[in-house]
This record gives C-alpha cells, sequence and structure tokens, in this order.
C-alpha cells in the first residue's frame, strides 16, 4: 500500500468513528443542520444586512456579516436541538442501535468524502504522478468519480481528466542553444 491508500483508509476510519461515536441521528440532524445554515444564509442574508450596525460602511462587508450571523445562530440552534434529541435517544435505549446505524453512515461518507477529493484531484495533474498510478485504492474511487464527472455539466466536467497526456516539454525562449564544448586538452610535454 502506498501513502495515499493510507490517506484514504484514514480518512474512512475517522469518519467512521465519528459516526459510531455520534450515532445516526446526530449525524444526520448535523447534515441536514449545515444544509439549513447555509440555505438560511443565502435566504435571509440581504435582508438582515439592512439591519446590521453603520459601522460596516461596504454593502459587501455587511451582506458577508448578515451571511455569517445567520449561519452561525443556525448552528447554535442546531446544536441545542441535537443535544435534546441525543437526550431522547439515550432514554429511549436505542443508543446501540444508533450508533451502529451511524457507524455505516460514517462509512458512507467517509468513501464520498474520498470519491469527491478523488474527482476534485482529477481536475489537476496529480492523475499522471507516479504515487497516484501505483495506489491500489485510487483506481476504485476514480470509477466512482467518472460516474459523478458523468452528472456534472459539460463545462464543468470537460477539466476532469484521469488519464491526462504527459505534461509537454517547453522550451523557454531566452535559454541558450546548447553547444557541445571540447574536452580540456592536456598540454604536450
Amino acid at each position: 500500500m502506498s501513502a495515499a491508500d493510507y490517506a484514504i483508509v484514514a480518512v474512512i476510519a475517522i469518519s467512521v468513528l465519528l459516526g459510531l461515536w455520534r450515532g445516526l441521528i446526530a449525524e444526520v440532524l448535523a447534515l441536514a443542520v449545515w444544509v439549513a445554515a447555509l440555505w438560511a444564509a443565502w435566504q435571509f442574508g440581504e435582508r438582515v444586512s439592512a439591519y446590521m450596525p453603520a459601522a460596516l460602511r461596504e454593502p459587501s462587508a455587511r451582506l458577508f456579516a448578515a451571511w455569517a450571523l445567520i449561519f452561525v445562530l443556525v448552528l447554535i440552534i442546531g446544536a441545542v436541538l441535537g443535544w435534546l434529541l441525543r437526550m431522547l435517544v439515550q432514554g429511549t435505549g436505542l443508543s446501540g442501535t444508533d450508533r451502529m446505524l451511524g457507524m455505516l453512515f460514517g462509512a458512507a461518507r467517509g468513501v464520498l468524502i474520498v470519491t469527491l477529493g478523488v474527482l476534485l484531484l482529477g481536475m489537476t495533474p496529480f492523475p499522471r504522478d507516479p504515487w497516484w498510478r501505483q495506489s491500489a485504492l485510487i483506481p476504485g474511487f476514480q470509477r466512482a468519480a467518472e460516474v459523478l464527472q458523468a452528472r456534472l455539466p459539460p463545462g464543468v466536467a470537460r477539466y476532469v481528466r484521469f488519464d491526462p497526456a504527459p505534461l509537454p516539454v517547453v522550451k523557454l525562449p531566452f535559454a541558450l542553444p546548447s553547444r557541445t564544448v571540447p574536452p580540456p586538452s592536456s598540454p604536450e610535454s
């Protein structure tokens, strides 16, 4: 196994352990809260920016502050709801099942994170590198990334190349032509 393979295993293992530790309900709620926070910031940021302090003179600064405020408030509300829900689950005796399902959710999330990482790295020269080609795990994730690539808009998908041509040899315009220098002659005695 290469270093890339160990990194992939580490990402998935950390995600599995987080899912096991937090449980399915907390994991799904956390994901829903992040989506809700992003949506609320996007939806209400412009209206809230009108109520930002006058010290923020630039409209873009007011809008950014409004987005940040809404995002953080929704995350705080979600954290409180998550805590209440965890207390409820512990009271019902379903915490073992919740944790096992959380572990499965964590495994799926880890695989998705690695697949998205491989997809994004497909937009770089990394697929040409030896560590990429020598990995035992990347080919499987690359096939999954190709499935996702097929669902991307064509303008974005064209930048993802897992089998790119080798980098061209660039000749610098200011480089001097190479000359063969004769070996130093030895003085004749």
